[in-house]
């Protein structure tokens, strides 16, 4: 675990003598240690509006839809809610914007539309 200083400021994402800076999060505390991990390409399938939401999601946060995947799963797996009060009032919007109804109600009563 590596101690970073609080004092840690956002930086824009703008051009420097030459080098792009791009946004670090501001952390607090310490900075878990990276652990190595083997992915496998896939082709999951998912419900249209969904994956719109999530891929959208993922670009909001700043992360590869596989990263907010991997941790959605993790905390699933523990029994943990994923998401901050801010990222569920995003989630909620973008629901909105692609019209996603579903629920978690309904994720055992899904079936696939018959194409002609």
């Amino acid at each position: 675990m590596i101690p970073i200083n609080r004092a840690v400021a956002r930086v824009a994402s703008e051009p420097c003598a030459g080098y792009i800076v791009t946004k670090l999060p501001l952390y607090r505390g310490t900075i878990p240690a990276m652990k190595e991990v083997t992915r496998t390409q896939t082709g999951v399938r998912l419900e249209s509006r969904l994956l719109k939401v999530l891929k959208a999601l993922a670009t909001e946060l700043e992360m590869p839809l596989g990263d907010l995947l991997e941790g959605i799963v993790l905390h699933a797996f523990e029994g943990k809610a994923p998401f901050s009060a801010p990222t569920l009032k995003k989630i909620k919007a973008l629901k909105s914007v692609y019209g996603l109804d579903l629920t978690a109600e309904d994720s055992h009563s899904l079936r696939e539309a018959q194409t002609q």
